[in-house]
């Protein structure tokens, strides 16, 4: 069957995900039987088209990289243009929504809404937002199994770095009392550059500005903000608990000095910024804070933009996952494993 796809947002994660699509087109297809049709794309930006048969994949990113207007693409007989994002989900033909939208991570929306109406529509949503999962993830789970459809979010904590998929399908079977993780790049970098190269916080923090690992405005890397909405994912999704955002702590790096680089050194101990989760008793306990970290533990190892996660388990013990926690393909990746994994259910139901 071929997966047919309707992305509400097109833009870098979004075209990541393309050109994948793309460039691995018969890889896919003979290794995993996995073929997808690109049908819609709604960009609040740069316009929206809808073809019940199709759009070429290679016509659209370089009607994107020429114009920056999707309207532009080749017309066609059937082709349609100008629809919003909701009537796209609604009405068009596609199986799956990919939702890469700009999304306000305090409201969650419009993302939260592109959910709910692509489940009640019996479209399946694959996503790399933080906000509806973190804000809306008991509910929306809850609308989306009603529907009888799919929600793959894997993206949205370690890009495509399985901190999610591993634990759910790895290690079954076992409970998970903690997760403590290295979850922000940005912060990693900062920390890793002030103590290797003895530069003050604000140079690390203005040369990850310029590298592209921290916007200009950082205050959600930081302050804690990113990895706080991405311990409430792990902490609902992994560990079952109806952990809000609220309910975490946080405190994030810029107070730390080169005083207190230094300190930690003659401790034998470095700095990261760690999202924790520990089940006590009944419920699970969260945090975002900077920690000194013995060099002999896993995560002290894990430097630059790298991102990694720990689970602490009752029948394998300690288990550590590192990897990509952004970037175009990475990210584009974490969409292609969470469609193949909706590929294979279905699959599985028919057999």
């Amino acid at each position: 069957m071929v997966h047919k796809l309707a992305f509400i947002g097109f833009g870098v994660v979004g075209q990541g995900l393309a050109e994948i699509l793309r460039d691995k087109k018969e890889a896919l297809k003979n290794d995993e039987g996995f073929e997808a049709e690109l049908v819609a794309i709604s960009d609040l930006m740069k316009g929206s088209i809808y073809h019940p048969k199709g759009l070429d994949i290679d016509t659209v990113l370089r009607v994107v990289k020429e114009t920056g207007n999707l309207e532009n693409y080749p017309q066609t007989t059937g082709l349609i243009t100008g629809w919003d994002s909701l009537t796209t989900i609604r009405e068009t033909n596609a199986d799956t929504v990919i939702e890469v939208s700009f999304t306000d991570v305090h409201t969650g929306q419009p993302a939260i809404d592109h959910c709910k109406a692509a489940f009640e529509s019996g479209k399946n949503v694959v996503m790399t937002n933080k906000g509806p999962v973190a804000l809306a993830y008991q509910e929306l789970a809850e609308i989306a199994a009603d529907n009888d459809v799919h929600w793959g979010f894997e993206g949205t904590v370690m890009s495509g770095t399985p901190a999610l998929r591993m634990p759910v399908a790895t290690l079954a079977g076992n409970e998970i009392t903690e997760i403590r993780g290295i979850l922000n790049g940005t912060t990693n970098y900062i920390l890793t550059k002030m103590e290797d190269e003895g530069v003050a916080y604000e140079d690390a923090l203005k040369e990850a500005q310029e590298l592209g690992y921290a916007e200009a405005d950082p205050t959600s890397d930081v302050e804690g903000y990113d990895a706080r909405y991405k311990i409430v994912i792990l902490a609902n999704y992994v560990m079952k608990a109806p952990l809000t955002v609220a309910e975490v702590s946080c405190k994030g790096i810029s107070h730390i000095t080169l005083k207190d680089i230094e300190e930690a050194k003659a401790e034998g101990k470095r700095w990261k910024l760690l999202a924790k989760a520990r089940k006590e008793g009944n419920q699970v306990i969260a945090s975002i804070a900077p920690e000194k970290v013995s060099l002999n533990d896993s995560l002290a190892s894990v430097s630059g933009a790298t991102n990694a996660i720990t689970y602490e388990t009752d029948l394998l013990g300690t288990v550590t996952l590192s990897g990509a926690g952004a970037g175009k393909i990475e990210t584009g990746f974490s969409l292609l494993i969470d469609l193949i994994t909706i590929a294979r259910n279905v699959q599985t139901v028919k057999l």
